[in-house]
């Protein structure tokens, strides 16, 4: 097996909740379903060679390992891994597609499956493993990518929610009692009952030690309070919904993006970047999504606002005492954005025997637990959670934050299908307004309208 080198990009677009009590429910059912139960033969052929694409490194050396037993197992199948970094991956695996060169199994989040399901690029999960599959896997999961019925991939990570990485040594210097983190909360142009604002300015400093409190401050930090920015799925989703804002529609058929409730929440992000200076500039943010978590890592950042899928690379990167806290509340309390990535079939495969024993070990607990064994994901696969809550209980973190944002239930859906159409041209948009080029109203009018167009232009409809 080899994987294809890139720089370490973790998705947008994971992950979803573990359902409280999971773990038992896969006893009963047996957890380990091998690809043995599949009907096929995939060497009578001769060697096959089934690809294997996704966008993380840190799952990719779990997948590495867990193919290497597949293997053995399976001697007649070689599974060669890629990984493509999320910024090209979607543009990358349609031109494959159009070329008829597409991976054999390849990894789809929620704002992508939908057209490729409809296009009929996909194998049906059911069909290929059997629909009682399901019961090993994360139901939010499978809910998720299923359309009138048919499951469209073989669930892969189940997440938490989005909590508060903190630094520890920093918030200790600067006077800030990590308890008080927990019961953070913000309201429409700082207002009444506004906790945030007053932390984060705290924790922002300049070269000369003086506060964003401090009138003396000049406006370029040092050392930055928040990591505000055009991020999706860590923070301006999250705002939406703890304002009672939304992005789509409960239908997924429209775009909310223009309504007072999205103004106030995008008003009060931009504003912690543009006026208030406690989080880097969008000049370097909308550039490197990774920008912010390198100066959280690299002690420049005191609060980074994230989901699971950094806890990997912060626990290799930091040499500081840190932390998690919950995630900040809004008018409508706490409100964290779901979501979850499948590994799906690609229906042209020429492959489809050693293609469907590929995914039915990636859905068995045997496949699943190497994801979660070295801490890089939550597995999806119900038998498999265990290694991973164990691996960071013996690293001595606690990640209950993330998941204690989901326990309500209060959670914003994750984009759909639709978003996926427009999100190449609403992201330029939203840059503008985070830049300070466009002012929120107009930023979100214009977005919401060319948002809508894509609907409107038949935009999204299978190729």
């Amino acid at each position: 097996m080899r994987s294809r080198p890139s720089s370490v990009t973790v998705a947008v677009a994971v992950c979803v909740a573990v359902v409280a009590g999971s773990a038992a429910g896969i006893a009963a059912y047996g957890a380990s379903r091998s690809p043995e139960t599949v009907a096929a033969s995939p060497g009578r052929h001769g060697d096959v060679t089934v690809t294997v694409r996704l966008w993380d490194e840190a799952v990719a050396a779990g997948y590495e390992k867990s193919f290497a037993t597949f293997e053995r197992d399976n001697p007649t199948i070689h599974v060669d891994v890629e990984v493509v970094p999320y910024a090209d991956y979607a543009a990358a695996l349609d031109a494959d597609l159009d070329a008829g060169d597409a991976p054999d199994v390849y990894w789809l989040n929620s704002a992508s499956y939908a057209d490729r399901a409809e296009a009929g690029d996909l194998l049906d999960v059911d069909q290929v493993l059997g629909a009682s599959a399901r019961r090993a896997w994360s139901a939010p999961v499978t809910e998720q990518y299923t359309v009138d019925g048919r499951l469209w991939g073989v669930p892969q990570l189940s997440d938490g929610g989005i909590a508060l990485y903190y630094n520890a040594d920093l918030l200790a210097a600067d006077g800030v009692d990590p308890a008080v983190l927990d019961d953070l909360t913000w309201a429409p142009g700082g207002g009444e009952g506004d906790t945030l604002l007053p932390v984060l300015e705290q924790l922002t400093r300049d070269a000369q030690g003086r506060t964003a409190a401090d009138p003396a401050f000049d406006g370029t930090p040092v050392q930055y309070g928040y990591n505000a920015g055009q991020d999706l799925q860590a923070i301006w989703l999250d705002y939406l919904g703890s304002n009672g804002a939304s992005l789509e529609d409960a239908a997924g058929t429209s775009f909310e993006l223009d309504t007072p409730e999205a103004r106030e929440a995008f008003q009060y992000v931009v504003d912690l970047v543009q006026q208030h200076r406690v989080a880097p500039p969008a000049a370097l943010t909308n550039a490197d999504p990774d920008h912010s978590r390198e100066q959280f890592t690299s002690g420049h950042m005191a609060l980074f606002q994230s989901g699971l899928y950094s806890l990997a690379p912060v626990a290799a990167d930091a040499d500081f005492s840190w932390g998690v806290a919950h995630l900040p509340a809004g008018p409508e309390g706490r409100v964290s954005v779901s979501n979850g990535i499948v590994a799906s079939g690609n229906a042209h495969t020429p492959h489809r025997d050693a293609t469907a024993r590929v995914l039915a070990w990636l859905g068995s607990t045997d496949g699943s637990e190497y994801i979660g064994a070295d801490g890089a994901a939550v597995p999806a696969v119900l038998g498999a959670q265990a290694a991973y809550y164990e691996h960071w209980a013996d690293q001595g973190v606690d990640v209950s934050p993330f998941f204690d944002a989901l326990a309500t239930g209060d959670t914003i859906p994750a984009p759909t299908g639709i978003w996926g159409d427009a999100q190449p041209v609403v992201d330029p948009v939203l840059d503008e307004m985070f830049l300070g080029t466009a002012s929120v109203e107009e930023a979100l009018a214009r977005a919401q309208e060319a948002a809508t167009a894509t609907l409107e232009d038949g935009r999204g409809t299978p190729r």
